[in-house]
């Protein structure tokens, strides 16, 4: 796979309950938006007995998908019954590469061994992603494929930001902050010229959520830390929590280590405090009459408020807050809610703009410009995969 003609790259981005793939085509000289994507598809509700396989201007189907394997293989069942040339390479989003992976980097055994040595880093995410990545050896085993790792956006963090507080052993271990959602701040960054100017507090808001602080398109601070667990409450995941409620849980109940990580990742966030649904869209229907579902969005918007807040101290100010993500880009009463709450910093958000989804929603000569702008880690990917193996 060589030349610089336009090449087809299937995107794959495993999320913790969905599977999201396009074809991407392009050359290596052009970047992510110059990109054109020929298909998108996606399965979502993976595990929950209710799975779709979502094709954009196509069906959708139900699908028998238990885990993420079935979802690929369903995934890459549809790519190949398609007419027309196949796909020249595999992009995989991988969510962590430990200490030693950043950038992106095509796939051999002894990567792939790496990336098995630090599943601990990311078990939610990495077990799923590594299958994946095996699927499609096995499915077209002459494909190259390359993998691209969320954290590698955040390797300008200074050491202030990328230290834990934590003894220098735990350091030198790679205990420290890596940050998440790097391909799509990539995007953002290449995309949205405030976001690649001045300072930029930019907020991937969806069942994972986190903000990172951006000065001149480089990360100088993050939310999520050594796991994708930290920093806002999300979906499922607890987000930032006192350590010492983990100890006492561990001390009172007989949950052991993997109940312990079962319930911070899969059983807390909104799910846990809404006591049922992690679904923002079913929360703000039911705030009216459910004081939990209202509790659990209260608890959303203070949380990203307060985190929007402190990514401004560490930018010294805030020229412009990008909102992207499912939440972000489609929750218009949580955009709301959040810019409420940042009145101090000058965040002041046009409600008409608002409803109506407007790419500004900030008024004309507000000191931080708001902007809505919809991700698209799959031309990120596909940007990588064209440049790596050109």
């Amino acid at each position: 796979m060589t030349g610089t003609g336009r090449r087809r790259v299937l995107c794959l981005n495993g999320g913790s309950s969905s599977v999201k793939a396009a074809v991407v085509v392009g050359r290596a000289d052009q970047g992510p938006a110059e990109l054109e994507r020929s298909l998108s598809l996606a399965v979502d509700g993976i595990g929950t007995g209710h799975a779709r396989l979502v094709v954009a201007g196509g069906p959708t189907r139900t699908l028998d998908a238990p885990d993420h394997r079935t979802a690929v293989a369903a995934v890459l069942d549809h790519v190949g019954s398609l007419p027309g040339p196949a796909v020249d390479a595999v992009g995989h989003r991988l969510v962590h590469g430990g200490p030693d992976l950043r950038a992106p980097v095509v796939l051999t055994g002894a990567v792939r061994r790496a990336l098995e040595a630090v599943v601990a880093f990311a078990p939610l995410h990495l077990p799923a992603e590594l299958a994946t990545v095996d699927l499609v050896a096995e499915r077209w085993p002459d494909l190259v494929q390359v993998g691209c790792f969320d954290t590698g956006f955040h390797a300008t963090l200074p050491p202030a930001a990328r230290r834990l507080p934590v003894p220098g052993w735990l350091d030198e271990a790679g205990e420290v902050r890596y940050g998440f959602h790097g391909l799509s701040y990539e995007w953002l960054v290449a995309t949205v010229p405030e976001a690649a100017h001045g300072r930029a507090v930019l907020a991937h808001l969806g069942n994972g959520a986190s903000l990172a602080a951006v000065a001149d398109g480089r990360s100088v601070d993050t939310t999520m830390g050594l796991t994708p667990t930290g920093g806002l409450v999300m979906g499922t995941r607890t987000g930032d929590l006192d350590p010492g409620v983990v100890v006492h849980v561990l001390r009172a109940t007989d949950l052991g280590i993997d109940g312990v990580a079962r319930l911070i990742d899969h059983e807390a966030g909104l799910a846990g405090l809404s006591g049922g649904t992690a679904d923002v869209r079913d929360l703000l229907a039911a705030e009216a009459d459910d004081p939990d579902a209202a509790l659990a969005l209260e608890v959303f918007c203070r949380q990203a408020a307060k985190h929007v807040a402190a990514m401004s101290a560490s930018l010294g100010g805030l020229d412009a807050l990008v909102l992207t993500g499912g939440i972000g880009e489609h929750a218009a009463p949580v955009r709301a809610r959040i810019a409420a709450r940042l009145g101090h910093l000058g965040v002041v958000v046009d409600d008409r703009a608002n409803e109506a989804g407007a790419r500004r929603i900030s008024p004309d000569g507000s000191p931080v410009t708001v902007l809505v702008v919809p991700t698209d880690e799959e031309a990120v990917l596909a940007h990588h995969v064209l440049t790596l193996t050109a």
